[in-house]
């Protein structure tokens, strides 16, 4: 690991994250009950039930994913300068990931794993009211070792982004509590996105520990999963608990727009007009890229909470997890 301290930010983020493939089919409700999947969820699967259900799924789509991944792709496309931290094995799928996000002008170093499980593969499944099941094998993604953190990139960046997903297993859990004392001892922000409910059920002690801390700068939650942190069913409440904890906590709620608490001040804004929902994989993921392009340029919240609107809105109007409009056309003014 490197132990330079730059003292400027070069790079906006640096992300650490699961190196993934997204396989992505349309299959129906019946294809879903059917294998006791948990519609609309993620859940971890193995190398066995990863060779199985791709064999029971339909003809798809195979694009280069992971939640933090998918942020960085589109601050990228909102013209941010970033880094992603992430590790897959040396197969046909980890040289897609490789190629896919370097393309997008990302700096992407880390080492590829010269042994154990392969590439992290994530099986979606769109049904017809465009919800996403996603079935997870994290691969060499989850035996990223601390040894690969590029410390030197980590101080270069204003923000550390880390994928809540990550934090399930052991040894990239490790890695990602040195990045965040390497971005603390180099006076940068460290932004959190707590991913699903089922990380928070498994982890709940170690997130709080983190806010309580002063660990997170920037916490990003949908309505379920802040719920599940402050293990309550009222929102509201939930928001209250850790409103006043964290410099900026976000909260995304599907059609019904977005808050930020921001230094104690509400700002609230509008889900961004879809002419139809085709697919909501990476809505979240995009969200996050608006609203951390916003910030780090010096944006006021509410302008920050519109670009994350935007580019959600943008990617849950096709398939996959990554933009395809021009973000920057559509965000116009709100960039400048």
């Amino acid at each position: 690991m490197k132990e330079c301290l730059l003292s400027e930010a070069v790079l906006d983020v640096v992300a650490i994250g699961n190196a993934i493939v997204d396989v992505i089919s349309q299959e129906n409700d019946a294809f879903i009950a059917s294998r006791a999947l948990t519609k609309g969820g993620m859940q971890l699967i193995d190398a066995q039930q990863a060779e199985a259900l791709y064999a029971d799924m339909a003809s798809g789509l195979e694009i280069s994913g992971g939640s933090a991944a998918n942020t960085l792709a589109g601050m990228a496309a909102l013209g941010g300068k970033c880094g992603f931290i992430g590790q897959v094995a040396d197969d046909q799928l980890g040289r897609i990931f490789a190629h896919d996000i370097r393309a997008l002008g990302i700096r992407y170093e880390t080492e590829v794993a010269s042994d154990g499980p392969p590439t992290a593969r994530c099986l979606i499944m769109v049904t017809p009211d465009a919800q996403r099941t996603m079935n997870t094998f994290l691969g060499a993604s989850q035996f990223l070792p601390a040894a690969a953190l590029d410390l030197d990139m980590i101080r270069s960046a204003r923000i550390l982004y880390l994928e809540g997903y990550l934090w399930d297993p052991e040894q990239p859990r490790a890695a990602m509590r040195d990045a965040i004392a390497a971005a603390r001892e180099a006076g940068r922000e460290v932004a959190f996105t707590l991913s699903d409910a089922f990380v928070i059920e498994r982890h709940r002690e170690d997130f709080i520990s983190l806010i309580d801390g002063g660990m997170i700068d920037i916490l990003f939650s949908n309505e379920t999963e802040i719920c599940s942190l402050a293990q309550t069913q009222d929102c509201e409440n939930a928001i209250a608990r850790f409103a006043d904890k964290l410099p900026t906590l976000i909260v995304t709620r599907s059609e019904k727009g977005a808050i930020a608490i921001q230094n104690g001040t509400r700002y609230e804004v509008a889900a961004a007009p879809v002419e139809r929902v085709i697919d909501t994989t990476g809505a979240g993921d995009l969200f996050a890229a608006g609203f951390l392009t916003g910030h780090v340029r010096g944006q006021d919240p509410t302008t920050c909470l519109t670009l994350g609107a935007i580019a959600a809105a943008e990617v849950i109007s096709h398939y996959g997890a990554r933009p395809e409009a021009d973000l920057k056309e559509l965000a116009g003014a709100l960039l400048a």
